[in-house]
C-alpha cells in the first residue's frame, strides 16, 4: 500500500516527507513500546503511535521502518520533526485513537507485523 493512500485512509496530516507519499508500505506496527517495536516490527512498515519523543525516529531507524503515525491527533516537537526530515523518515499525525487506525488499515489490506498467520 502506498503512503499516500494511508494518509486517505486514516485522514492524516503529513508533518514531514510530502515527497516520499509513494512510498511502499509493507505491514504496519502500532505500539507505544519502544522496544516491542525493535523486537516485532518488520523493515519498510509503517509504525503507529502515541509517543512523538525523537527516540520514536531512532527507533524508526533502527527498526527500517518506512513511516511514523502519531494516533490521538498527537503532534510531534521541532527537534522529532528535525531528526525525520534528516533520516528521511515521514511523520503522519491522525485524529483517530491507534485501535481504531490499526484496524481501519488492516480492512483496507494492510497487514500486521505479526507472523501468527505463518504459524497455522
Amino acid at each position: 500500500m502506498k503512503l499516500k493512500d494511508i494518509v486517505g485512509i486514516l485522514e492524516a496530516e503529513v508533518v514531514v516527507g510530502v515527497d516520499l507519499l509513494e512510498r511502499e508500505i509493507r505491514m504496519a506496527c502500532g505500539s507505544d513500546l519502544m522496544s516491542d517495536v525493535l523486537s516485532f516490527a518488520k523493515p519498510e512498515s509503517l509504525l503507529l503511535t502515541g509517543l512523538t519523543n525523537p527516540q520514536v525516529v531512532r527507533t524508526a531507524e533502527m527498526a527500517d521502518l518506512q513511516a511514523i503515525c502519531f494516533v490521538r491527533g498527537k503532534k510531534p516537537d521541532q527537534e522529532t520533526i528535525d531528526m525525520a526530515e534528516a533520516k528521511d523518515i515521514p511523520l503522519l499525525v491522525t485524529p483517530i485513537p491507534m485501535f481504531e487506525s490499526c484496524g481501519q488499515l488492516y480492512k483496507a489490506g494492510l497487514p500486521g507485523c505479526s507472523e501468527y498467520k505463518n504459524k497455522k
